[in-house]
């Protein structure tokens, strides 16, 4: 189950305080499991670090020549998983990881120390829209499952899209499709629990969207909003994450907890019977949980949109 009604996982979702109060967030325990969502979804990331380079790398689609990407922002870093996977990606650069929550700065120093990055990595305090006002510009400027958290997206991503230097790229990664965990009839409960928990999400997302300051409803066709901020070469790739039954213990313990998170964040506007089998679902000790089942996989697509700066 996702972060948002369009993916998460990935967090990066990183839902993580962006738009909401931090001081009342238990960040030892949400580090934990953000570093552990990140590392599970790395392969994903990897095809879009992919994608990314052979955006700036200049193709027949995109003909307007190599941009040697010597600044990146990591927009809503979190604990850096992201930060060091895109300083590996573009060797050359200076990474900036920008985040609100000073605990997880300091994990995107300790892992960039540890991977041996931390010439190249560096940290900046701030969350959308103000506080960018010190980072000058960047060649490149990802963020990840951060923008739905900003009352107005379309303003965060002119801001954004401002901070580039010529031929640079902004890339967000919003949407994709909600993850998959089980199948359709689990043997307990009523068939089509994911599809009533994506029901359910769909709710508490726009709730939550509303309730943000200075919130705009604002379609979401990304590729547009690039457009419209003055970006050009627009376009999307979605990328996969496959881990097939039997899932492996970080990947199982991460679906575990995923719904656990799920049927805290968002339960109440399930049935009572559905937070019951969620209730088992999440239960180390039950067989019928995902600890125990032999049928729980994961499977995620997140999107990222780009477009180039002039």
């Amino acid at each position: 189950m996702t972060d948002t009604p369009h993916h998460h996982a990935h967090g990066h979702g990183h839902g993580h305080g962006h738009g909401h109060d931090a001081t009342d967030v238990d960040w030892a325990e949400q580090a934990s499991l953000l570093e552990r969502q990140a590392e599970i979804a790395t392969p994903m990331y990897v095809q879009a670090a992919d994608w990314l380079r052979t955006l700036l790398g200049g193709t027949e689609e995109h003909a307007s020549g190599t941009v040697s990407v010597r600044r990146l922002w990591d927009v809503g870093s979190g604990p850096g998983v992201l930060t060091c996977l895109l300083a590996h990606a573009f060797p050359e650069a200076e990474v900036v990881a920008v985040d609100p929550a000073p605990e997880l700065l300091a994990r995107v120093r300790d892992r960039a120390t540890r991977l041996g990055l931390a010439d190249r990595v560096r940290t900046y305090e701030a969350e959308l829209p103000g506080g960018l006002e010190g980072l000058g510009t960047a060649d490149l400027i990802w963020t990840s499952k951060v923008l739905h958290h900003v009352g107005d997206q379309a303003a965060a991503v002119s801001l954004l899209a401002g901070r580039l230097r010529p031929g640079g790229v902004l890339a967000v990664a919003e949407g994709g499709l909600p993850d998959r965990v089980l199948p359709r009839d689990i043997g307990i409960g009523r068939p089509g629990l994911q599809a009533r928990m994506d029901a359910a999400q769909e709710e508490w997302f726009a709730r939550m969207r509303a309730a943000l300051p200075d919130h705009h409803e604002t379609a979401e066709d990304w590729p547009a909003l690039l457009a419209a901020a003055g970006l050009r070469d627009t376009g999307s790739r979605t990328f996969l994450l496959d881990l097939p039954a039997p899932l492996a213990g970080d990947a199982r313990d991460h679906v575990a907890g995923r719904l656990a998170h799920a049927a805290e964040r968002y339960g109440e506007l399930l049935d009572e019977a559905d937070r019951a089998v969620l209730a088992r679902l999440t239960d180390p000790e039950d067989e019928a949980g995902i600890a125990h089942r032999p049928d729980a996989f994961l499977l995620s697509a997140q999107t990222v949109h780009a477009g180039r700066a002039e």
